[in-house]
């Protein structure tokens, strides 16, 4: 467990930015990351399991001694940079500006687990004309767009009893189970973790509860269906009025009486503006300059 800890403390005491560069002290590297010592018991599995625990699932940039040929600085390839082609294995994580890493790697005729945080460029770039709000955010966190998952939005919407927003049920797809910059996390069809699906538990749902007034839950008409929640108790709803769900505005609440905040925009458009205008009341752009997505799939 003290392993562990020191681990997880010097993983994280490098991936939070400070003044200067990251300079690895291991010959032959290049500058831009620094290179940890794993604990001597731990295999690749224990490794992912605990850098795993605070980050969420991880993208996989080497299998079987094979780098996967599409990477690039959008998507990891910092981490595998040191190695050339001595890597064996690499998972990689984003954690706002900066990569975290752990893998295996040759060393002359032995075969060694490695662990590295690497400088991260920002990923936001410029979008063509007509691009979606959606692809915005896949721009600004990053994102591995591989990972696309079906989701059986009929069946989905059938048990719901209402259509859903169409950017929404494209940000699922895209993304799944997971929060951005480890702050909003949102709510999916299937989660396994109690309150985090985004069919409502009737039993749940408490209407009598004072934190809802002057608006009601869903499924009265024009209530509240929450998309979205954060560790901080914000919670992020969809004011089902009308019956276009792309015109649905956005409510949250910090969970104290009479603290509504109303955003007249979709879901993707909040998300990609709470990432990156320091005025936006639940910004997370006035902490993080680089932003990212941390997956909480296991598969």
């Amino acid at each position: 467990m003290d392993e562990q800890r020191h681990l997880l403390s010097a993983v994280f005491g490098l991936a939070r930015p400070g003044p200067g560069g990251l300079e690895c002290g291991e010959a032959g590297h290049p500058a831009g990351h620094v290179c940890l010592a794993p604990p001597e018991e731990y295999d690749l599995d224990a490794l992912e399991e605990t850098l795993g625990m605070g980050l969420g699932r991880p993208r996989s940039l080497a299998t079987g001694g094979r780098a996967d040929p599409a990477a690039s600085a959008r998507t990891g390839l910092p981490l595998l940079a040191p190695f050339g082609d001595r890597i064996v294995e690499m998972r990689a994580w984003a954690y706002g500006g900066r990569w975290i890493g752990c893998g295996a790697a040759r060393v002359g005729e032995d075969v060694r687990l490695v662990v590295l945080v690497a400088e991260r460029e920002d990923p936001a770039a410029e979008l063509p004309e007509g691009s979606s709000w959606v692809d915005a955010v896949v721009s600004v966190t990053g994102w591995d767009t591989a990972r696309t998952r079906t989701v059986d939005w009929a069946d989905v919407e059938a048990r719901l009893g209402s259509p859903l927003p169409g950017d929404y049920k494209r940000l699922v797809e895209v993304f799944g189970y997971g929060a951005f910059d480890g702050f909003l996390t949102m709510r999916v069809p299937g989660a396994r973790v109690p309150g985090e699906d985004i069919v409502p538990v009737p039993e749940r749902v408490d209407p009598a509860r004072g934190l809802w007034d002057p608006y009601e839950p869903y499924p009265v008409p024009g209530g509240l269906l929450e998309w979205a929640g954060s560790e901080q108790a914000d919670r992020f709803f969809w004011l089902t009025e009308g019956p276009d769900p792309d015109q649905w505005p956005v409510l949250v609440t910090e969970d104290v009486p009479d603290a509504w905040v109303r955003f007249d925009g979709t879901a993707a458009e909040f998300v990609h503006r709470m990432l990156t205008d320091p005025r936006h009341p639940f910004s997370t752009a006035r902490h993080f300059d680089t932003h990212w997505f941390q997956s909480y799939e296991s598969a």
